[in-house]
């Protein structure tokens, strides 16, 4: 008891744990993701910073202390915005390595569905896109057929970055 009344009597006096200590890690309890993202930018290259996002989400989950297997993970990505061109096989030239990240995400099977509404917006049809894309009726209405079934809805913010780290660290 005499015990107990010591260390309660330390700590009113703020002779506990300094308040200056540093961060703690911890290790959250990651499970299996199921997610959808939606792209939606009004630029085609920010598209490689929308990526990040879903590179953002798998890493951790595929590297220890976690180690789940690409197959373990159920990722989706709606695209529906000005980036949609970044798919057309016309433009794989000019947007090369979006694509080739696509690409690589796609092998690891995360899943890229394209809005065939913006998709005839833009003139574009099924055959025009890389061939990992699928065509589906709808962006928002895919979106909600996810949601529905358990994805966590992410969409990535691309801002412009107007400072460099350095500067405002």
């Amino acid at each position: 008891m005499k015990r107990v009344l010591f260390l309660l009597t330390m700590l009113w006096l703020g002779l506990g744990p300094s308040a200056h200590a540093g961060g703690t890690w911890v290790a959250t309890p990651y499970t299996p993701v199921k997610a959808v993202f939606e792209f939606y930018l009004d630029d085609p290259r920010k598209i490689g910073s929308a990526l990040y996002w879903v590179r953002s989400l798998m890493n951790p989950l595929m590297e220890a202390p976690y180690d789940y297997a690409p197959e373990d993970l159920d990722i989706v990505v709606v695209i529906h915005g000005n980036e949609i061109v970044t798919l057309a096989k016309k433009n794989e030239a000019r947007y090369q390595e979006v694509v080739d990240r696509m690409r690589y995400y796609a092998s690891l099977g995360v899943k890229f569905k394209v809005c065939g509404q913006a998709a005839a917006d833009f003139g574009y049809r099924v055959e025009d896109f890389q061939d990992f894309v699928e065509v589906v009726p709808n962006a928002i209405t895919e979106l909600a057929y996810w949601q529905q079934r358990g994805h966590a809805l992410i969409v990535p913010k691309v801002l412009e970055k107007t400072f460099d780290i350095e500067t405002i660290r």
